[in-house]
Parts: C-alpha cells; sequence; structure tokens
C-alpha cells in the first residue's frame, strides 16, 4: 500500500496493531478521523492515553478499575462469599450483562497455557488460594471457557484449594466446548450461571 504522506502511513501502522484490524480498515479509520473536527480526535487521544496511564486493577479482584476497589467488589448489595474465576474483563462483562449473578469475581489475567509460556505463577492463583484460606469464599464458580487450557486450569485451582471447606462449581455446558465466554449469548451463559454443577462432577463427566 503507498501513501502520499508519511504522517498517515505512520498513523495506518499504529492502527493497524490492534487485533482485528488490517491496513485497508486502518486506513477507513485514519480517513474517518481526519474528517472529524479536530477536538474529537483530542478527545479519543485524551481518552486513551487517561486509560493508559491511569487504569488500575482493583485490590480485591484484579479487574481493571478507576479505584483501589472495582464498584462490583464495592458494592455492599453483592455476596462476597460466591466467587467467580474468570480469565479476564471481557468475561466480566459478558456475566454481568445476564444479570444473573450477584456474587463477585477473581480475574486471573489468563489461563495456564505451557505451548504460550504461561504458567501457575503468571496468573492471579495464590491470591485466589489464599482468599479460600482465610475463609472469605464459601463458593467458587469455576467460569472459564471450555478448553483445554480453561479445563486445566481448573483443575490446577482445585487441587490447590481441595483441601478446604468450600463448594466447587462450574458454569453447565450450555457453553459449547471449545466456546469462549464473551462470544456466548446472554441467556446461555446466563442459564449456565445458574444451572452450575459442582466442579468434581466436570471432572468425572
Amino acid at each position: 500500500m503507498d501513501f502520499s504522506s508519511k504522517l498517515l502511513e505512520n498513523a495506518v501502522n499504529e492502527v493497524s496493531r490492534l487485533p482485528g484490524i488490517g491496513k485497508r480498515t486502518a486506513l477507513r479509520l485514519v480517513l474517518h478521523l481526519l474528517k472529524q473536527p479536530k477536538e474529537h480526535t483530542g478527545y479519543l487521544s485524551e481518552a486513551l492515553l487517561h486509560l493508559r496511564n491511569d487504569v488500575k486493577l482493583c485490590n480485591k479482584c484484579h479487574n481493571i478499575s478507576d479505584t483501589a476497589l472495582c464498584e462490583i467488589c464495592n458494592n455492599p448489595k453483592r455476596d462476597s462469599e460466591i466467587v467467580c474465576v474468570v480469565e479476564d474483563i471481557r468475561d466480566v462483562m459478558a456475566i454481568e450483562s445476564t444479570a444473573q449473578f450477584k456474587g463477585l469475581y477473581h480475574v486471573l489475567g489468563g489461563k495456564i497455557s505451557p505451548i504460550e509460556g504461561i504458567g501457575p505463577h503468571n496468573l492471579k492463583i495464590e491470591s485466589l488460594v489464599e482468599k479460600v484460606a482465610k475463609g472469605e469464599v464459601k463458593e467458587l464458580i469455576f467460569a472459564l471457557s471450555s478448553t483445554m487450557e480453561g479445563d486445566t486450569t481448573n483443575f490446577y485451582i482445585f487441587k490447590q484449594i481441595e483441601k478446604y471447606e468450600i463448594t466447587t462449581s462450574t458454569i453447565a455446558r450450555g457453553i459449547s466446548v471449545g466456546d469462549e465466554l464473551e462470544y456466548a449469548d446472554e441467556v446461555t451463559l446466563g442459564r449456565s450461571i445458574v444451572n452450575r454443577i459442582p466442579f468434581e462432577q466436570s471432572i468425572k463427566s
């Protein structure tokens, strides 16, 4: 792709680094921004800079937050004794959209994947085990995607906490094997949360 402007080329190259965006789509987006009033581009730039510089991880659940504790953990109406274990913020948003879960979350920040060099020490597993050991959690719901990496992560965590008195469950397999939570429709995902099954049963099946 030939460019008449080095500034345009640089902008397209940077936008095309985003996932799912090729050079042609990036060019369309950049040209769209050029057509907008300058302040609109300024708003976008400012929002992205604030996001990058000021965003935090919740001290309790590791979800993305503006403050030390996210709004979910800060909500007194949530049941703090039920914790749903998810991979990242996209899964939190997917489950929240169902309006079927009233507990808290624990965001691992990924899944165990030896091929990608991601081990248990790379994830927020230790702080989860600490919550369980302190007796803060009565039920742990595994809501990782039903992939080999997701199942491996679930099983690893289960082995770390099985000595404690805690109920462990997993979302029902209304979610197809291999599916990511963020792509599940709200009704199916909501039913999977409500109709969760004991984790031990999911190992045997």
